[in-house]
């Protein structure tokens, strides 16, 4: 299935491709709680995509619905023009999927450059066992694969702390090496999961601009979650809005601000 628009300009003269993915009439139940009820939205080509909303939105149960972490009720995944089968987050990852998580999730003992490294998992083809004897196919992968991890730690500024252990750094830097994991794994569709939580203003900033730059220089699509409504409007070419697990604004930063049930979720008085 392809969209029939395939491309268009944002505000700022940016080119939009076609739709990557799209989530159709996507319901999520846990027992008797509706976390998603019925939302359906797209993502295209080379864009920034924000999912924002109140606390207990449903925005990071979505995230996991796009990674394979949930599997809805209800509802199609469309991914490339192909609806989606049911896939475990390893198959979903392999498809060109990689995500960072709202609460970090690395391996606290080990250096910056193994953490990283472990995001070129799912390019690896050698087996376990030509990797633990280290040789030929095995030895020349790993090298190629060292190579680009070390690209990404130079991209992202990181050098200084390559050997450093995760667990003795600052969580501003924790969140920076938590991206340069997923950008190891050469995504096409990179999930983040609120990558500003916590920050400082000048974290702030450097994440954002990061993310700019991921989106310009490497052409990857990105969706992200952020509570952060001047980081949102900023970042994002459209945003799509929860409240309650249902789906109330869609559109470019602009018409989300002007919309008035967005203006009433987030004062909390449109909640009857």
């Amino acid at each position: 299935m392809k969209d029939t628009v395939e491309s268009f300009q944002t505000p700022d003269g940016r080119t939009i491709g076609g739709v990557m993915m799209e989530m159709k009439h996507i319901t999520l139940r846990f027992g008797g709680v509706v976390a998603i009820k019925d939302i359906s939205f797209d993502i295209r080509e080379g864009e920034i995509r924000a999912i924002i909303g109140p606390n207990g939105a449903g925005k990071s149960s979505m995230l996991n619905v796009i990674s394979g972490f949930y599997h809805p009720q209800e509802g199609e995944v469309w991914f490339h023009g192909s609806r989606r089968p049911s896939m475990k987050p390893f198959q979903v990852a392999r498809q060109g999927i990689a995500r960072t998580f709202q609460n970090i999730a690395l391996f606290e003992g080990m250096s910056v450059l193994d953490n990283v490294m472990t995001g070129r998992l799912t390019q690896m083809k050698t087996g376990m066992m030509a990797q633990a004897i280290w040789w030929g196919k095995a030895e020349k992968e790993e090298t190629e694969n060292r190579e680009k991890v070390e690209k990404v730690i130079d991209f992202l500024e990181i050098q200084h702390i390559r050997k450093t252990p995760v667990g003795r750094l600052p969580y501003g830097l924790k969140k920076r090496v938590e991206l340069a994991r997923a950008l190891a794994a050469e995504p096409k569709l990179l999930l983040l999961d609120e990558p500003m939580a916590g920050m400082n203003v000048e974290e702030k900033e450097d994440m954002s601009r990061f993310i700019l730059d991921v989106n310009d220089e490497f052409g990857t699509t990105i969706a992200l979650i952020e509570h952060d409504m001047g980081v949102v409007m900023d970042l994002s070419d459209r945003v799509v809005v929860m409240d309650y697990g249902k789906k109330i604004g869609d559109g470019s930063p602009d018409e989300v601000r002007n919309n008035q049930d967005v203006i009433d979720a987030y004062l909390g008085v449109a909640h009857d």
